[in-house]
């Protein structure tokens, strides 16, 4: 069973940045697209970023030009770089594979706030 651990989220001003990143366990991780997902309250979960086996990227216009999406197959882990937050970017957010198919893993709380 794979298992998802996110981590790297925490309170931080507008305006500043955050890297986030995913762990997964089992051996399947490179042969899947990966993607970055977000849930804020009272919102429906949604793609943020995501990242196909061989590193091709693609955001959310929401997102375009302050996240960045990688993936480090060696480590099983993808990441997401988070520039000029914004309030409105606080959420839980969670990594699953694109479309999302394995179990959703805790997530990692990221709020934006002065």
């Amino acid at each position: 069973q794979v298992q998802l651990v996110e981590s790297g989220g925490g309170l931080v001003q507008p305006g500043g940045s955050l890297r986030l990143s995913c762990a997964a366990s089992g051996s399947d991780f490179s042969d899947n697209a990966m993607g970055w997902y977000r849930q804020a309250p009272g919102k429906e979960r949604e793609l943020v970023a995501r990242i196909s086996r061989g590193g091709i990227t693609a955001t959310a216009v929401s997102v375009k030009g302050r996240f960045t999406i990688s993936r480090d197959n060696a480590k099983k882990t993808v990441y997401l770089q988070m520039n000029v937050l914004k309030p409105e970017d606080t959420a839980v957010y969670y990594c699953n594979t694109y479309p999302s198919g394995w179990f959703w893993g805790q997530g990692t709380q990221v709020t934006v706030s002065s």
